[in-house]
């Protein structure tokens, strides 16, 4: 029951994997990417980072909603009708700094304000800033920044996928790796086990001395304490992997034992769609690296307040003017020759601080964050560029060391083989043999860990470049 549950589990997650009813379950690099990708936790705290990024572009917005204002007053005493005030009022704000308003009056009573108009009339007019918040303000300047912000969170979620792909990778090649020392220390441990019998036979009819036994006793004993060992270390790079490994209902899923790596794991052909060349990888690690979109957008965000700052220097001129209507009839007052002959209200207000101190410091601090700002960017660039390079080196490295340790395993395994020949022949002995064969497993395991560190590489590269995403 509960191989069939896994099975249904790895088919719902590797869907495109194919495995057949006899074959054992098995985990490839992108597999384990793609569940990354589709599932961790981490990926799906990054998707609300922007959620929250998108509700404040739409809490920016607001700020050029149009709006109601309705206000009644009212006041009585001794039995005199002092005012009943009746007014709503229609504002709309606009990008470019106008305020459209827009409203009606109701007033009665026996003691009104003289600046008022007694019973109904109607107004309709605007808020213009002449100098300070006509070019910029800040409702602009945050509706500008909340859209930055989401680009922002949007490169924040390449990086940390970047980032968690590369840890993620990373635990699979050592699982990948544990597991092929295994496999190689169990091929062992089963090829001494008939060489024992072999020569258990041969001590029998007396053609080897009893010693042999021993010899071969000892060997197969220390493979199979090598083996023990190996599983431990395979169980446990599994654990590892398991940490990002999660389903889709948002739960964590242990590897089983009988999950293991691709047969084919030593020619993962999906990496033939990554780029090896330190040419096309700085370009991109130039271009678009997420961290140094972060800086970029960032800087976006700085000349932003920038500008804004930029207004503190201005004097603050406002003007606001309304058209007058009696009754309800606005059209008529707007439709008279002049603004300034007859039904209309006006005011100008003006402030002008005498030394602007505190513009002309908000304005240099804003300067100063840019130009803090590019240089960590440039020096976020150096590092990236000498990791990409550093990634390269290792690559160029790893892809001779490993041709060189084909090789050399494959003269192990020769020298391993003649001295079986040998020792048929009478020529050798079971100490020889059990030297050659210690050192071939050496070149073997050593083998499977510059081929794992390999694939790493390669991965890395990607890493570093900003492309696992």
């Amino acid at each position: 029951m509960k191989g069939v549950i896994i099975k249904s589990l790895l088919f719902i997650i590797f869907s495109n994997s194919v495995f057949g009813q006899d074959l054992p379950q098995t985990l490839n690099a992108e597999q384990v990417l793609q569940i990354v990708r589709n599932f961790h936790p981490i990926v799906r705290q990054a998707n609300i980072g922007i959620e929250k990024s998108q509700a404040e572009i739409l809490n920016a917005r607001g700020n050029f909603d149009p709006f109601l204002i309705y206000y009644f007053g009212q006041k009585k005493f001794n039995n005199v009708d002092y005012y009943t005030d009746n007014s709503p009022e229609l504002n709309i704000p606009t990008w470019y700094g106008v305020d459209l308003f827009a409203g009606i009056e109701n007033l009665s009573g026996s003691r009104l304000d003289p600046t008022q108009t007694f019973g109904k009339s109607s107004y309709l007019g605007l808020n213009i800033p002449l100098l300070k918040n006509l070019i910029f303000d800040k409702r602009r300047a945050y509706l500008q920044q909340a859209k930055v912000y989401n680009s922002i969170s949007k490169a924040e979620q390449h990086l940390m996928i970047n980032d968690l792909c590369m840890e993620a990778i990373t635990a699979y090649w050592e699982w990948v790796k544990a597991y092929q020392i295994y496999k190689v220390v169990e091929s062992n441990v089963i090829i001494n086990e008939r060489r024992l019998n072999l020569i258990r036979r041969t001590i029998e009819g007396g053609e080897r001395p009893a010693i042999d036994s021993i010899e071969a006793i000892t060997q197969l004993q220390s493979f199979q304490y090598a083996k023990n060992e190996s599983w431990l270390a395979f169980q446990n790079a599994g654990l590892q992997l398991s940490t990002f490994m999660w389903t889709k209902e948002n739960e964590p899923y242990n590897l089983p034992e009988s999950v293991v790596p691709d047969e084919n794991w030593a020619n993962e052909v999906i990496l033939k769609n990554y780029t090896v060349s330190l040419t096309d990888l700085l370009f991109e690690a130039n271009n678009n690296h997420p961290f140094l979109n972060i800086y970029k957008y960032k800087l976006e965000v700085l000349k932003i307040e920038k500008k804004l700052k930029f207004q503190e220097l201005l004097p603050r001129v406002d003007l606001r003017y309304s058209f007058l209507a009696k009754d309800y009839y606005i059209q008529r007052a707007i439709d008279q020759p002049s603004l300034f002959q007859d039904n209309y209200q006006m005011g100008l207000k003006v402030e002008v601080p005498l030394f602007f101190s505190q513009g002309r410091a908000s304005y240099k601090t804003a300067k100063l964050k840019i130009e803090d700002t590019r240089l960590e960017q440039n020096q976020k660039q150096l590092a990236i560029q000498l990791k990409v390079k550093a990634y390269f080196n290792e690559y160029i490295n790893l892809t001779n060391q490993l041709s060189l340790l084909i090789e050399n395993v494959n003269n192990y395994l020769q020298l391993v083989k003649a001295e079986e020949t040998r020792f048929a022949n009478g020529e050798s002995s079971l100490f020889l043999i059990n030297s050659r064969e210690n050192k071939a497993l050496e070149a073997q395991e050593k083998l499977i860990e510059v081929r794992a560190n390999y694939f790493k590489s390669i991965y890395a590269m990607q890493w570093s470049a900003g492309l696992l995403k």
